[in-house]
């Protein structure tokens, strides 16, 4: 496990085994940018032909490795570009391309722009995440373990600030939940069936709260008897078809001093085949993702717990696999929702917002201050705002407090309306108190979000699309790594340090 400490030390004297340096772009050329002050010192007047020597840029994303001979300290100087200014969402992508473009050193220093506690948390949240493998299924697994380094020196001019040692330890906490979000996104669907998962999310919440000063955290996992006398019919006839009962797992963190109430809801699809709608099979293998939004709220929680913020959180994750059998639910089926709403199906590939709308009324029942979802809902999401940007509908005061954290953390999240006129829709059926779906082949997400708010109760709320960004299927980009990417944790966390400072 890879150690991270802050040092105020010189890069050009740091004896680690490479030390990485942030390159910005500038009218007359690139130069080395905060951080790297005493590197810059050090090569002089020769620093500005290397540079054009090795064909540096500065652009965001480009990575150098340059040996330094007896230039500097260290043998192994990394250039990474941080674009034409400092930002702490540059910051983060350039240390999560440094990560893997240093293999095989036992200690790295990164000399990027860390004069601030969001910047330590940028380059730690980065680098934790850009060295991101997922190597649970690899023979060689223990040697990729092996390549990362044992030691991470963040050089700091503010090393020996409180708030700047807090942030350092803090983005450690944020960034494994995130790569633990990955790691259940990434387990074959297989292996994560909705009872596995709810006793992996049982497992990780004892080891939350285990030890002396451990947060505590309730947990509750209905089985399949207890949803049907609940009457939670959305969960049930999603899970109907596969012989892996469904599952509703609910959290409670309610720490003393608490002066928001937050409900997060995840929708947790462990397999997706679109059921009797069945999927085409070209990408189904990546429909393992469709409990993204399940992953990143639990996980969220636990780290919201960890880091002592005074938010009680309520987290409702309903699981479920939508497969094909002979109890399949059917097109043309009428669901009833937990409170009573009626839903008639009209297709079984949009089986999400049918979860979600069982859980969402069960946190309104808790009577929370604020109802934020997360899901891999709808494939419109994808085509409006592409696979790296994840939309937002709801409450607009909410919607924008969701967009402020998603700065905050470095993650793209983009609003988009519920029209009035999606209501129309979606109660056009002739059986039921709601339509699931309809035909029309405009605005699928607007309609899957105004579906949603149909079990809000009128509380502030807002609905994350994650289908987008969930799930990587290209190369690595800054730090973000192939497969399932974690999205929303973080913005999830900072929305709720958000409501700390509001007091």
């Amino acid at each position: 496990m890879t150690s991270y400490t802050l040092r105020n030390a010189s890069p050009a004297k740091t004896t680690t085994d490479a030390v990485v340096v942030g390159v910005l772009q500038g009218g007359d050329g690139p130069g080395l940018a905060e951080g790297g002050d005493d590197v810059a010192k050090a090569y002089g007047r020769k620093l500005r032909p290397l540079l054009s020597t090795l064909g540096v840029t500065g652009k965001a994303g480009e990575v150098v490795k340059v040996p330094t001979g007896d230039t500097v300290a260290t043998p192994l100087l990394v250039l990474v570009g941080l674009g034409k200014e400092v930002t702490p969402a540059g910051v983060r992508r350039a240390a999560g391309a440094s990560a893997r473009a240093v293999t095989n050193a036992a200690s790295v220093a990164l000399a990027l722009p860390a004069s601030s506690p969001d910047l330590v948390r940028a380059v730690v949240e980065g680098h934790r995440l850009g060295g991101y493998a997922f190597t649970a299924y690899k023979k060689d697994a223990k040697d990729a373990q092996d390549s990362a380094p044992a030691e991470v020196v963040v050089l700091s001019p503010a090393a020996r600030k409180k708030e700047t040692a807090a942030a350092l330890e803090e983005a450690q906490v944020v960034a494994d939940a995130v790569a633990a979000t990955r790691d259940w996104v990434n387990t074959p669907p297989g292996d994560l069936r909705p009872p596995t998962f709810a006793d992996a999310v049982v497992a990780a919440t004892k080891a939350a709260t285990k030890g002396r000063g451990a947060p505590k955290i309730g947990i509750t996992v209905h089985d399949e008897a207890a949803l049907a006398e609940l009457g939670c019919g959305g969960i049930l006839g999603v899970g109907a078809g596969s012989d892996a009962p469904p599952r509703l797992v609910e959290l409670t963190y309610a720490p003393r001093g608490a002066k928001h109430h937050l409900a997060l809801v995840g929708k947790g699809i462990t397999f997706d085949s679109g059921g009797l709608s069945i999927k085409p099979a070209q990408g189904m293998h990546e429909m393992k993702s469709d409990m993204a939004g399940a992953a990143a709220v639990v996980q969220a929680t636990l780290a919201i717990a960890a880091l002592g913020l005074p938010v009680k959180v309520s987290t409702f994750v309903p699981m479920a696999e939508n497969m094909i059998s002979g109890n399949a639910t059917r097109p043309g089926d009428v669901l009833r929702i937990y409170g009573g709403t009626t839903v008639e199906v009209l297709n079984t590939d949009a089986e999400g917002r049918l979860i979600l709308a069982d859980a969402l009324v069960r946190a309104t029942e808790q009577q929370p201050d604020t109802i934020l979802d997360v899901a891999t809902l709808t494939g419109h999401m994808v085509v409006a705002l592409g696979d790296k940007v994840a939309g937002v509908m709801g409450t607009d005061a909410v919607v924008q407090d969701v967009l402020d954290a998603a700065v905050v953390a470095g993650e793209e999240f983009w609003p988009m309306p519920i029209p009035e006129h999606m209501r129309e829709r979606i109660t056009s059926s002739k059986i039921a108190d709601l339509a699931q779906h309809d035909w029309i082949r405009w605005g699928g997400g607007l309609y899957a979000a105004a579906f949603l708010r149909e079990f809000t109760a009128g509380l502030p709320w807002a609905h994350l699309d994650i289908a987008g960004p969930s799930f990587a299927s290209s190369g690595p980009s800054g730090h973000v790594t192939p497969g399932g990417t974690g999205v929303a944790v973080a913005t999830l966390v900072d929305y709720a340090r958000a409501l700390v400072a509001k007091g």
